[in-house]
C-alpha cells in the first residue's frame, strides 16, 4: 500500500513529491544492452525482417491478443508500420538480437504523460526466436531503465485479462498486479477486460539489481540455459517502503 500523510484537518493525503519535476518527453533513440539493441522502428529498415521473423509463428497465435494482424503479406505489414510510426505516441522500437543482428520483435512506449510522470509499455510482440530468451528480457529492461532514468514515476503494463502469457510475463518482470477493468475496451469484435500492472520509481532500484544479476553472462551455462530464474529475483524485491515525513 502506498504511504500517506495527514493534513492539518487530520485527513489522510498522499506523500509530498519533494523536488520531483515532470520529465521531458522520452528521447526516441537507440538503446543498447548486453543481448538486445532497440532501434526506432522504421518500415524501410525493419518491416521485411520482422515479417519474416513473425512468419515462424505458423499458426498465428502471437497475434491473438493484439488489436491488429496477422497481415497477409509484407506490403500490408509495411503499410501498418508506416501508419503507426508517424506520431510521437506510441513511440515504437524494433528489437534486434545483438549476437545474430536479426530483428526479432517490437515494443513501444504509449500513453506518454510526462506531466503525470506516467508511461506505458505496450504493442509487445516477439517472434518465436526471441521468446523465452535473454533478448526479450533485455529489451524490457532497457525500456524500463530508460524511463526511470528520464524521471518518470510510474511504468504501466496493460493486457487482456485472458492473456495468461502476458499476465505471467508482467509478474516475472516485476510488475505488480493492480486490478482488472471490466469491459475496458473491445477489439477484433470481442470484449476486453483489461488487467493492470505497474512498476513505480520506488520499486526500480531493487528491480534494476535483479535484472542486472539475471542478464549477467555468468547466469547462463554454455548452452544458454539460465542458472537462476528472473522470477526468483524479482519475487524477493522488497515491498514499497514507507516514506517518512
Amino acid at each position: 500500500m502506498a504511504d500517506h500523510h495527514s493534513n492539518a484537518l487530520g485527513q489522510p493525503i498522499g506523500a509530498p513529491l519533494g523536488d520531483w519535476q515532470p520529465p521531458a518527453w522520452p528521447a526516441h533513440e537507440a538503446l543498447c544492452g548486453a543481448w538486445a539493441q532497440l532501434e526506432p522502428l522504421s518500415a524501410d529498415r525493419h518491416a521485411a525482417a520482422l515479417f519474416a521473423a513473425y512468419a515462424e509463428d505458423v499458426d498465428g497465435r502471437n497475434w491473438t491478443y493484439l488489436p491488429y494482424g496477422p497481415f497477409s503479406d509484407v506490403d500490408a505489414f509495411s503499410a501498418w508500420v508506416r501508419a503507426n510510426t508517424r506520431a510521437p505516441d506510441p513511440q515504437f522500437y524494433a528489437v534486434r538480437e545483438r549476437r545474430t543482428e536479426r530483428v526479432l520483435g517490437v515494443a513501444s512506449f504509449l500513453r506518454i504523460a510526462p506531466e503525470a510522470g506516467t508511461i506505458e509499455v505496450g504493442h509487445i510482440h516477439f517472434a518465436p526466436a526471441a521468446q523465452r530468451t535473454p533478448v526479450s528480457t533485455d529489451a524490457m529492461y532497457l525500456m524500463m531503465a530508460h524511463v526511470f532514468a528520464a524521471g518518470f514515476r510510474r511504468y504501466e503494463w496493460k493486457c487482456d485479462a485472458l492473456n495468461q502469457a502476458s499476465c505471467a510475463a508482467a509478474a516475472r518482470l516485476g510488475f505488480r498486479f493492480e486490478g482488472t477493468w471490466r469491459q475496458a475496451t473491445h477489439y477484433k469484435s470481442r470484449n476486453r477486460d483489461t488487467a493492470w500492472f505497474a512498476v513505480v520509481d520506488r520499486d526500480w532500484p531493487a528491480l534494476d539489481a535483479a535484472y542486472r544479476r539475471w542478464l549477467h553472462p555468468d547466469n547462463f551455462d554454455a548452452e544458454g540455459r539460465q542458472r537462476q530464474a528472473l522470477s526468483a529475483l524479482t519475487a524477493i524485491s522488497p515491498p514499497e517502503a514507507e516514506t517518512t515525513p
